[in-house]
């Protein structure tokens, strides 16, 4: 008995758009390596960001949270760097960067973590981790 072409089950078992089509993270994937890229060329992160922005709401929902992780993870990174740089005058900024970098380290790994198994990024919503 011949299968049709489109039959959209396999051994009786449904399968899901998704499966058939898996949504494309090569661009999710980019953005996090831009943001780890930033540490030898600082405007790449915001290259990121845009694309961020751009690709945002144009694939499934755990993928969008990656975007949306993408763009919290910009902003706060700015705002923590531009007040370590500023505590840099009272010496405290410095180990303050230090752990900013590793910060930003530990949520691109994170990212590309989630990618890699098909799902969102745990506490998007986050300022930490």
């Amino acid at each position: 008995m011949r299968e049709d072409a489109n039959d959209a089950s396999l051994n009786g078992e449904v399968i899901s758009e998704e499966q058939r089509h898996p949504p494309d993270t090569t661009m999710a994937m980019v953005i996090y390596a831009l943001y780890l890229a930033s540490f030898f060329l600082g405007f790449t992160s915001l290259i990121g960001v845009i694309i961020a922005y751009v690709y945002k709401g144009k694939g499934p929902a755990w993928l969008d949270e990656h975007y949306r992780y993408q763009i919290r993870t910009f902003w706060i990174g700015l705002l923590y760097g531009v007040v370590f740089s500023i505590l840099t005058l009272v010496v405290i900024g410095f180990p303050l960067l230090l752990a900013l970098a590793v910060w930003l380290i530990i949520r691109c790994v994170k990212g590309f973590k989630g990618l890699q198994e098909k799902r969102a990024p745990s506490n998007v919503d986050t300022w930490l981790f």
